[in-house]
């Protein structure tokens, strides 16, 4: 009995050294600048008062280069999948890159936030279980598919190219 105490007491004190250890391994934490006129805020798409208040609530955090990182995001393990998260939500949607220039991704885009917001799988439940003020309302969700939709709406792409017959 007095031998499994010990050993117990080994692995407790080995798992604690390690999680410190860890501490000394942190990741990254970008915040790229923002070019100008790549802004979602200054873009000519830019959402009204209420859609750019939830969006600043819900999404910037990740899908921008404005993140602020919470207490967590400093902690190892926690910290290294908080980065890379970020890093891969930046990838998909970032606001402070904006395509406004490119209409077909730009639709593409506009498309994309209405459907994830609409189907709720943006933001993401885990995103929000540590941040309450993310957690959209319906009026919420209108407020970002309605934008989305009216600015989709304005774009207007040129019909695919149709090959004449010989």
């Amino acid at each position: 009995m007095k031998r499994t105490k010990t050993f117990a007491k080994w692995i407790g004190l080995g798992l604690l050294l390690n999680l410190l250890i860890i501490q000394f391994i942190q990741p990254a934490r970008t915040a790229p600048a923002i070019a100008p006129g790549h802004d979602l805020r200054t873009s000519p798409q830019a959402p009204g008062p209420q859609a750019a208040a939830v969006l600043r609530a819900a999404c910037y955090d990740c899908h921008s280069s404005e993140t602020k990182w919470p207490w967590y995001g400093y902690v190892a393990p926690v910290s290294w999948w908080l980065a890379d998260h970020i890093k891969d939500a930046r990838e998909r949607l970032n606001f402070s890159d904006w395509p406004a220039n490119n209409p077909r991704l730009l639709k593409k885009k506009l498309h994309q936030i209405r459907d994830e917001v609409d189907d709720g799988s943006m933001p993401l439940p885990s995103y929000t279980w540590m941040h309450p003020a993310a957690r959209l309302t319906a009026a919420e969700k209108n407020h970002i598919t309605d934008w989305a939709d009216q600015e989709a709406d304005k774009i207007n792409l040129p019909a695919p190219a149709v090959e004449a017959d010989k």
